[in-house]
């Protein structure tokens, strides 16, 4: 079993740290540190690193941890402390792009649906900045288009998942053959497999809605973390920095 390293313990602490602030001052906590779509009046700059630290429940931060312990620690040994964070950090960033990115398709879906029908788009935007929403643009628009319309707007992205999701894609190309107990699976599955199997899971979730893990997860967050996660891992190793430490 790995020894947790330095700047996993850190991580680990702020993010505890953060949860219990946040079940003291939930609402507070929520409005300044969640990721809010750009055009939400909450959004303020700092949003797009500290919403990782932030978390939704128990068994949220949990697994979160968990993972960021089991597949940080050994990449942090073999990378040293800071090319581990800025691996950390940019999956993280990464993810928060492309969650955005998406969210803005989607808002932009559904304000052009609204505006279609004869809605003034200031109206429109002061009601969702009030968090409001009218039942007429469900009689005017698709009802999965208003939903993500809404979705992107009011409902704010939190967790380390992302980032998490980039350290799980660099274990599985520097481990590839490594054997991984799940609890939902009696078997063991190589790296090499569950990676890729999770992703397009997540994949699926985001393009149709249907997730098997539940709702109100950040599907394409998760995507994000992953694909910037290889994307640094493919351009460490054809640079031929993959065993370098930045110590």
């Amino acid at each position: 079993m790995f020894r947790i390293t330095e700047a996993v313990k850190h991580l680990l602490i702020i993010n505890v740290l953060f949860f219990i602030a946040t079940q003291l001052y939930h609402d507070q906590m929520l409005e300044l540190f969640s990721l809010w779509f750009f055009k939400n009046g909450h959004f303020e700059w700092w949003q797009i690193v500290s919403y990782m630290f932030m978390h939704g429940g128990f068994m949220h931060i949990f697994f979160n941890m968990y993972a960021l312990w089991a597949f940080g620690s050994p990449l942090e040994q073999m990378w040293g402390r800071n090319k581990f964070l800025f691996f950390y950090f940019s999956a993280g960033l990464g993810a928060a792009l492309i969650h955005s990115a998406v969210g803005y398709y989607h808002f932009n879906e559904g304000m052009n649906a609204l505006t279609q029908a004869g809605l003034d788009p200031g109206d429109i935007l002061a009601a969702l900045n009030e968090g409001k929403y009218s039942e007429y643009w469900y009689q005017v628009a698709p009802k999965g288009t208003i939903d993500n319309f809404l979705s992107s707007f009011l409902t704010p992205a939190v967790g380390a998942s992302g980032a998490v999701y980039g350290i799980l894609v660099a274990f599985a190309m520097m481990f590839p053959n490594a054997e991984l107990f799940l609890i939902f699976v009696p078997i063991p599955i190589k790296a090499k497999y569950f990676m890729p199997a999770l992703i397009a899971m997540d994949l699926f979730s985001g393009l149709t809605g249907y997730s098997i893990f539940g709702g109100g997860i950040a599907h394409f967050a998760h995507v994000g973390g992953a694909l910037f996660g290889f994307i640094m891992m493919w351009y460490w190793k054809r640079n031929q920095f993959r065993n370098n430490r930045w110590d």
